[in-house]
């Protein structure tokens, strides 16, 4: 079971509600709507995206890897490596 499960109907909704100010973006895109005016609606996407991230982080430390640890250290330092490699990623982007 993945560690978000008990928050998926939130997610999605998040999602769907991110799919939505995306297909916004590409209408005002389309319209030629002022650049700033976009760029904000750009920034207000990528903070919603980051608020998805870091949920799904907690999510996956407090569920996959607690429970990996739990199981045996070296699944434990494995969930760990896992979560600073997709930690790392999203501080890349």
């Amino acid at each position: 079971m993945a560690g978000y499960s008990g928050s998926k109907d939130d997610y999605l909704k998040r999602l769907r509600r991110i799919e939505g100010q995306v297909r916004g973006i590409a209408r005002m895109v389309d319209e030629d709507v002022y650049c700033i005016d976009i760029l904000t609606q750009v920034s207000a996407v990528t903070k919603a995206l980051q608020a998805v991230s870091l949920g799904l982080v907690e999510d996956h430390l407090g569920h996959c890897v607690v429970d990996a640890a739990r199981s045996s250290q070296d699944e434990g330092d494995a969930k760990v490596r896992e979560a600073a490699d997709a930690i790392a990623r999203l501080v890349r982007s």
